[in-house]
């Protein structure tokens, strides 16, 4: 009778198998999960020892959907019944998380529609560099050199010392290609890495460096140059 008993209590419960399987499918094909499922992922962090589903299923009807749902006020959120204080703060974090994500890919495609728009039809290469401070925010924009068709002298150590007088924390790097071919060079490769290499000792990080075409661009960072 004893060993009966001890098999039920070493039985994992059935919610537990789910768990796993969903976290699996979540990295499988994220896109494929509906809204409630994405909603249990973040609930499971909050209760880890219950069948969330129905509670995720609720909140799901209630506000209308998953982004309804992280964007609703915490009276709000208490009213459905289940929820406490540890799901309120996962469902804020979740959705700070969404906004500050949304923010920085904004202002990436800012930046990059604006050098595009100042360099892309221009006769020769320039160089420029973004400044940005700890929270990623431009300090300043400036151009660095201007060179001839196809060239433009770069010298690591002025970028770096223009990076510490003006306390930045990382910079962007940006030149066009007058040919219309935004496909970096062996010399665009070289100088990049120096940059960084000079860059990285003094706390400066290099996040990308973006080559201007006609119509195109190339990202250093998304070749894995970087």
């Amino acid at each position: 009778m004893s060993g009966g008993t001890s098999g039920k209590q070493d039985e994992k419960p059935h919610y537990a198998g789910h768990r796993e399987r969903l976290r699996e499918r979540f990295l499988t094909a994220p896109d494929a999960l509906p809204d409630y499922e994405l909603l249990e992922l973040i609930l499971f962090r909050a209760i880890p020892r219950r069948d969330v589903k129905p509670l995720a299923k609720d909140l799901i009807a209630r506000f209308g959907g998953f982004s309804e749902v992280l964007s609703a006020e915490p009276d709000r959120l208490r009213e459905v019944n289940g929820v406490k204080d540890a799901i309120v703060t996962e469902l804020r974090i979740a959705r700070e998380a969404g906004l500050r994500l949304s923010r920085a890919t904004v202002i990436e495609k800012e930046r990059l529609a604006y050098c595009s728009a100042s360099m892309a039809h221009n006769p020769i290469e320039q160089f420029r560099i973004l400044f940005l401070d700890r929270k990623n925010v431009l300090i300043v924009d400036e151009v660095q050199q201007k060179g001839t068709v196809d060239h433009t002298p770069v010298y690591p150590r002025e970028v770096v010392k223009r990076a510490l007088e003006l306390n930045a924390s990382a910079l962007i790097l940006v030149h066009n290609h007058p040919s219309g071919d935004p496909t970096p060079s062996g010399a665009d490769i070289e100088m990049t890495r120096r940059i960084a290499e000079t860059a990285k000792p003094l706390g400066i990080e290099l996040h990308d460096h973006l080559v201007i075409g006609k119509g195109r661009h190339a990202s250093f960072r998304s070749l894995g140059l970087i």
